[in-house]
């Protein structure tokens, strides 16, 4: 009887355990898991020892097969809060039952993976020792691609100029945080535009960054301890939420994050980076003297925070990566914000203007693309893509090309001219095809301490600082500090696809100041969206080697970073630019005291001016499509 009652007590158990067992499961695991060999935590050594915490989802069998591999500063953890999170398993389920092992790795420092963190997973052998690792492993057939957008792509393009042997493709989408320097563009991974501090990085590393006195797990930890934790604690510390659009106004710029007592970390040392400070150059920021080796599919978004650096770079890849690879570049630009694209709707909206029907098969397109050069399928995906496809905003269409810009596209040459009062929505500035001869110059004040508050755009990561997007800004152009310039009302549409060039011609009473520029489709209502925007500070117009600082009533030459979109202007509508001196917080102020800006409390007001002549041709090289 004894022993019957013992069976009976050691069934009930097992049965209490398997149903405790399956409570903690989500059907997304158990789908996944009749599909796959699930191996959580292992801890994959690098060159130096360090171990790096990665999940593998693969088929089951003995078949060997390429990998999709993603690798992420954010937190990928299966449980959190005590309940079980079924992305990853999502993303793995449609990996796996394609025929692909998915494997997604933290960087170095992150979560549960060893090491001291730094911005972009440097160093830069981390991604090459993973690449390694992964295709000496008996179910891996040696052929690699790397996925993912944001920070899971940024790292992709220097990693790519290590040439790995085994890293056959890559599709990185919003990847402007991973560009340095390319050509005249000097981003330095989005912290600058023109020299000035994109805010961006301020509030997302409030939130990102690891304090050094953190508790940490010890190194050495074994995987099945760690998967035993990571129901449980998942290293995720927990910020107090911040309430950005005051956060981003503390003055120094310097302890924005200190005065919200944030955590420790590398933005007190980037914070003082200039724009071509050596500092840039060793970490995991791609440069146009590193050659890429890899066939590569780019995703931007018109309204993400880098798309003119994003179009620079695919440009640069197509003339210079290596001879075998020129010809695997191809480009894809949908009308969203970062990293939004699979969320476009039958009716798209970006901020408050509607885009049209966005929606695109993104899972054929990239599955496609790694199914050639992953799998070796012959499924024409090279010859059945074009080189760009593109999105059209206001004719609301999707369009291709064979290169970028479209060879259509022509460079016309629209001068800024006023009779000396161009400020505001009801000012007398113009945008006209004929060179003013006199010069009546636009004046007005720019008071850092009273700035252009952003609205819209094409930015991300601000928290509730800066919503992205498109927006009507008439009620911001009421303003007198806002310079507007506009075409008359169109006789006939007009398709500008293409980059956006600018030269202001400037004086100013301030050692160093601003110019801003906007991009502006205006309705015949009135209504006037924005589609992009760029930022030069002054004193780098010479170089962002050097600082050249104004002397009053000197006229100086200033060239912006160009603007980038595609846009049908429709018959009765206007093509404006607006100009002023402040976009906060999406870009820092300039305090215009000539002072490292970024450890300044308090600034000077600037009378700024805009000449527009003969002599002094400010002007906009518009990128049009005529049909």
């Amino acid at each position: 009887m004894s022993k019957v009652i013992s069976k009976l007590l050691a069934f009930l158990i097992l049965c209490s355990a398997g149903t405790s067992l399956a409570a903690q499961e989500s059907s997304a695991y158990q789908k996944l898991a009749e599909i796959a060999e699930i191996e959580q935590k292992v801890m994959m050594p690098m060159r130096d020892g360090i171990r790096l915490a990665t999940d593998i989802y693969r088929p089951k069998g003995s078949e060997k097969v390429p990998v999709i591999f993603s690798r992420t500063p954010y937190n990928f953890n299966p449980y959190g809060d005590g309940e079980e999170r079924t992305r990853t398993y999502d993303r793995a389920y449609e990996a796996v039952s394609r025929g692909y092992a998915y494997v997604v790795q933290n960087e170095r420092g992150r979560y549960f993976s060893e090491g001291k963190w730094d911005i972009l997973g440097v160093p830069l052998t981390d991604g090459y020792d993973a690449f390694s690792w992964m295709k000496d492993q008996e179910w891996c057939n040696g052929k690699i691609g790397t996925y993912g957008c944001s920070s899971t792509a940024e790292w992709q393009m220097a990693v790519a100029a290590l040439d790995h042997p085994s890293h056959a493709a890559m599709v990185p989408m919003g990847y402007g945080a991973g560009v340095g320097r390319v050509g005249d563009i000097y981003e330095q991974g989005n912290w600058y535009r023109g020299g000035a501090q994109q805010m961006l990085f301020t509030a997302w590393l409030y939130s990102v960054q690891h304090d050094p006195m953190a508790p940490r797990l010890p190194e050495g930890i074994s995987s099945e301890d760690l998967r035993r934790l990571q129901r449980f604690y998942d290293m995720s510390p927990e910020y107090p939420r911040v309430d950005w659009k005051e956060g981003l106004a503390h003055l120094p710029v310097s302890e924005i994050i200190e005065n919200q007592q944030g955590p420790q970390g590398i933005y007190e040392d980037m914070i003082k980076r200039k724009p071509n400070d050596p500092a840039w150059y060793a970490g995991g920021l791609y440069n146009d003297d590193m050659v890429l080796a890899v066939p590569s599919f780019w995703f931007c978004s018109w309204y993400d925070v880098s798309i003119t650096p994003n179009l620079a770079l695919f440009n640069h890849a197509r003339e210079n990566a290596t001879p075998d690879v020129r010809d695997h570049q191809y480009l894809f630009i949908a009308p969203t914000l970062h990293c939004r694209y699979t969320r476009a709707t039958e009716n798209t909206i970006v901020g408050e203007r509607s885009v049209g029907d966005a929606r695109y098969d993104y899972d054929g397109l990239i599955y496609g693309w790694f199914d050639y050069w992953l799998k070796g399928e012959e499924n024409n995906i090279l010859e059945e893509t074009a080189r760009v496809t593109y999105y059209t905003m206001g004719s609301n269409k999707w369009q291709t090309a064979k290169q970028w810009p479209p060879e259509a596209s022509k460079l016309e040459t629209y001068y800024l001219d006023s009779e000396g009062g161009a400020n505001s929505l009801y000012g007398n500035g113009k945008l006209t095809t004929t060179m003013p001869k006199t010069d009546r110059p636009d004046s007005f004040t720019y008071d850092p301490h009273n700035p252009i508050m952003s609205y819209g755009g094409n930015v991300c990561c601000t928290g509730n600082a800066v919503e992205g997007g498109s927006f009507d800004q008439q009620q911001m152009e009421t303003r007198n500090d806002i310079l507007v310039y506009s075409t008359p009302p169109l006789e006939e549409g007009v398709e500008l696809t293409g980059s956006v060039e600018c030269t202001l011609y400037i004086s100013s009473d301030a050692k160093d100041t601003d110019f801003t520029l906007k991009l502006i489709d205006v309705y015949p209502d009135g209504s006037a969206y924005n589609l992009d925007e760029t930022i030069q500070r002054v004193r780098y117009r010479e170089g962002y080697d050097k600082e050249v600082f104004m002397k009053e009533g000197e006229v100086y030459k200033v060239d912006l970073t160009a603007l980038s979109t595609s846009n049908y202007f429709a018959k009765g509508h206007q093509i404006r630019i607006e100009v002023s001196s402040s976009n906060f917080p999406r870009f820092e102020r300039n305090l215009n005291t000539g002072g490292n800006n970024y450890d300044e409390a308090k600034g000077v007001v600037a009378h700024n001016k805009v000449h527009h002549s003969a002599k002094y041709p400010s002007q906009v090289r518009l990128p049009l499509i005529r049909k």
